[in-house]
């Protein structure tokens, strides 16, 4: 359970979300990161190339999806319940909506209106409390808010849950991971239990390099599972939530009711499955460069990464000086090089600052000597300022 340090700290990150929902343009970090010739984080910019480049071979004539149903929409479904290894699985807008939807379905099967996730789990500091507020659930937060959530940590829970949920990779903590054992055991404990276990797998393409898994050795141990198409992926939106077919014959109704079942899904159908078949065996690429570019930044004075290695192609980058004064080093740098390494910092303290890295397509065509010099230069500055 939280301490009372843990509640604020975690009060402090519900903050921190709301205001990188309304960043600026004025941020003078911002407009140095969107003029950088070189942006090191992502896959490019999000516009509407993203969709033309998709839809950009289709024929016009292919008909659409309506209200779920059609080929567009079932053929994609198929595809992606095989490669989680799922009897079957349904495409969402958004995953808020059908995480809620998984943890909804688990509470009614078992009459439980409580689940348990880690405390900084989507659900807890990004959806205004739509679980409790729409559906009544009540939580367990397991785990201290800077580490995952252990066999222990399940084994000790002194109140009766309808479902766990596993977020893989932790994002609120640098996309840290339990071993691969760890998963396994959780998972036995729960089925012993009868604890229904929920993946929230919104980038867990990007972890298997990591584990050494595919999806579907990974998804085995869940009873549902969420993935997501606009993060890793980089489509435009929505999710696929997947399980047996009685599962899935439950959240399709509780879609419906959601207003999930829009007359038409394409659009986000065809650039999801566009940019999978691009980029989902481009992980390990992805995972080989977050690991260099953590070493660089981890050589720096008073800087760090969470996790000191990455076990993904994202991790957090933690400054032991003030916010104002690495914004200040990171214009200069991006100004001077032409390497946008962020484009935006959170405040920690009055001396402590983080952001998150992610990298994509985009890091690949960044010229190695270029990113060195932006390396060098930081640390140049670091000392000096010291």
């Amino acid at each position: 359970m939280l301490s009372e340090k843990n509640k604020s700290q975690w009060l402090q990150l519900k903050k921190y979300s709301e205001e990188e929902q309304t960043m600026s343009n004025n941020n003078p970090l911002l407009e140095a990161f969107k003029q950088a010739a070189y942006p090191v984080i992502g896959h490019g910019p999000r516009n509407l190339q993203v969709l033309q480049e998709a839809i950009g071979n289709m024929n016009g004539q292919q008909e659409s999806d309506i209200y779920g149903t059609g080929k567009i929409i079932e053929e994609f479904q198929a595809k992606m319940a095989n490669f989680l290894g799922k009897e079957a699985a349904v495409f969402f807008p958004s995953g808020t909506m059908a995480q809620q939807i998984a943890l909804r379905i688990w509470s009614d099967e078992k009459g439980i209106k409580k689940v348990a996730y880690h405390p900084l789990s989507h659900l807890e500091i990004h959806e205004e409390d739509g679980l409790k507020e729409l559906h009544h659930i009540e939580t367990v937060l397991l785990a201290e808010k800077s580490r995952v959530i252990e066999l222990s940590d399940v084994q000790s829970m002194d109140e009766e849950v309808a479902c766990l949920l596993l977020e893989l990779p932790q994002r609120e903590i640098g996309g840290q991971l339990p071993s691969f054992e760890t998963l396994v055991e959780i998972s036995n404990y729960c089925r012993e239990k009868g604890i229904k276990l929920h993946l929230d797998g919104a980038r867990l393409y990007e972890v298997l390099p990591y584990y050494q898994k595919t999806a579907a050795e990974i998804s085995q141990l869940f009873d549902s599972v969420y993935i997501s198409f606009y993060k890793g992926i980089g489509g435009i939106a929505g999710a696929i939530l997947a399980g047996d077919e009685a599962f899935i014959k439950k959240s399709k109704v509780w879609k419906r009711r959601y207003g999930g079942d829009l007359i038409s899904l394409y659009p986000y159908i065809v650039s999801a499955d566009y940019y999978f078949d691009q980029r989902v065996n481009k992980m390990g690429t992805y995972y080989d460069g977050a690991k260099e570019l953590a070493q660089l930044y981890n050589e720096l004075p008073d800087v760090s990464t969470r996790p000191m290695e990455p076990v993904s192609n994202m991790f957090h980058v933690h400054f032991r000086r003030s916010k104002e004064e690495i914004e200040s080093i990171l214009v200069e740098v991006y100004n001077k090089t032409g390497i946008g390494l962020t484009n935006h910092l959170r405040e920690i303290g009055d001396e402590e600052c983080y952001c998150e890295v992610s990298l994509g397509d985009r890091y690949v065509d960044v010229p190695k000597h270029l990113l060195e010099k932006a390396f060098q230069l930081i640390n140049e500055m670091l000392k000096a300022k010291k």
